[in-house]
């Protein structure tokens, strides 16, 4: 469910048209529905209601201050896979007792920064990050909360890139070497064994993986605590769980919590607090990229809508061949004639598209284009490629509009750069 609809001829977000977002802001810029955001973080607290749980929020799914600042005035945690969103979390209002950081490459100061925060866990992806997490702690004299992430080596039958679970993924301990692993963090006196994750991939479209997975890991973190004493308390399930794009049918939260807590009760493991961290489910439909048409083109074979977006602005359909709904933000009347077009961006590269071969109603220079779905991974994974300011991102909740962050200028792009003295000399 979503804020985005009709009302009176053209596409709003809540209370507000994007239109006259448009007119205000400029384009290309994201909306996000803050009604949307709360109440998808809403439905997916209650999918788990039944289990002792945590919600940690994937912040690499969107960084915004105001999203982070919203989801955690709701409660949420953070799942973090850098130095950088672990102070964004922390500056958003998350608790560090609520926040646990992934990633398989913690360099040493953003181990410290964590262990200083005094964060719930950190999820270990290798021996040699074990070794290093426990030097870091015995140099400050602390204790390092830790989890491991096991590789379950499930398929989570989603896009290549966003799969990672499998064994031949970079991410992760294999199930059958996770054994020595804890008994040797069990040994280390300067690391407090808290916790057990896995994370098998993006965009799920099915249960199953889930419950294969969860199984798995369920299995290994009962043998480890009888086994080694380990006071494994947390199970990371990670997150994973898909929206709808175009067809998909992604698992409800209900079902997604419902099957959770089904295989969790099963085997018997009601005195560990279950963690998730779900991403997309969250803020995927909660946002839309405004465009407007610069220009119509076509070379005989193909027709193109040339729009002020581009693959510097939202690089998912460039990257993973991703598909994203496009509306005229004013539709026409019923009946106005369709076309099949290419909607591209101004970057010098033939990978810079919104869709290919799509079917819009037919469109008119200046006008307004909504790319649905975009709240996830759009302007998180943006750049500045051939010198494009990033866009501006708006809030909106009932009536009410607010630019959570301006639009770059062009002297933001050269901020921090300086001449060497060469250079600088004969200026």
């Amino acid at each position: 469910m979503d804020h985005f609809h009709l009302e009176k001829g053209e596409l709003c977000c809540e209370g507000v048209p994007l239109r006259a977002i448009a007119e205000r802001v400029g384009t290309p810029c994201y909306v996000y529905s803050d009604a949307t955001l709360r109440r998808h973080y809403e439905v997916f607290e209650e999918g788990l209601a039944r289990l002792p749980h945590l919600i940690c929020y994937s912040v690499k799914a969107n960084t915004s201050r105001a999203i982070l600042s919203t989801l955690a005035r709701l409660g949420a945690g953070a799942d973090v896979v850098s130095g950088g969103e672990l102070w964004r979390a922390l500056e958003a209002g998350i608790p560090p007792e609520r926040i646990v950081f992934s990633g398989i490459g913690k360099r040493g100061e953003e181990i410290r920064r964590a262990l200083a925060a005094g964060i719930l866990m950190l999820n270990v992806e290798s021996e040699a990050e074990l070794g290093r997490i426990a030097e870091e702690a015995r140099a400050l004299k602390v204790r390092a909360p830790i989890s491991l992430r096991v590789n379950p080596d499930v398929d989570p039958e989603t896009h290549p890139y966003i799969a990672t679970g499998l064994r031949d993924n970079k991410f992760g301990i294999a199930m059958e070497k996770a054994r020595s692993v804890y008994a040797a963090a069990v040994a280390l006196p300067e690391l407090e064994v808290k916790g057990i994750d896995c994370h098998i991939g993006s965009q799920l479209t099915k249960v199953a993986p889930f419950v294969d997975s969860v199984r798995r890991i369920v299995h290994l973190a009962q043998e480890v605590r009888a086994t080694t004493g380990a006071a494994i308390r947390y199970i990371d399930i990670g997150g994973g769980l898909g929206i709808r794009y175009s067809e998909e049918t992604p698992p409800t939260p209900e079902d997604y919590g419902r099957a959770v807590s089904e295989v969790v009760a099963q085997l018997g493991t009601l005195d560990m607090t279950l963690v998730t961290e779900p991403g997309r489910v969250i803020v995927g439909n909660a946002g839309v990229l405004l465009t407007r048409v610069l220009y119509l083109k076509s070379n005989g074979q193909k027709r193109f809508v040339i729009v002020d977006a581009a693959m510097n602005d939202l690089i998912r359909p460039t990257l993973y061949g991703s598909f994203h709904q496009i509306r005229k933000v004013v539709p026409g009347p019923a009946g106005t004639p369709r076309a099949t077009v290419d909607v591209v961006g101004p970057i010098c590269e033939s990978g810079d598209f919104l869709a290919r071969d799509r079917e819009l109603e037919e469109v008119a220079q200046g006008d307004l284009l909504a790319v649905l779905s975009a709240g996830a991974y759009g302007y998180a994974m943006s750049s500045n490629y051939n010198s494009r300011p990033r866009a501006a991102e708006v809030m909106v909740r009932g009536s009410e509009l607010a630019i959570v962050r301006e639009r770059e200028a062009v002297e933001d792009l050269t901020r921090g750069e300086r001449l060497p003295p060469w250079l600088a000399a004969s200026r």
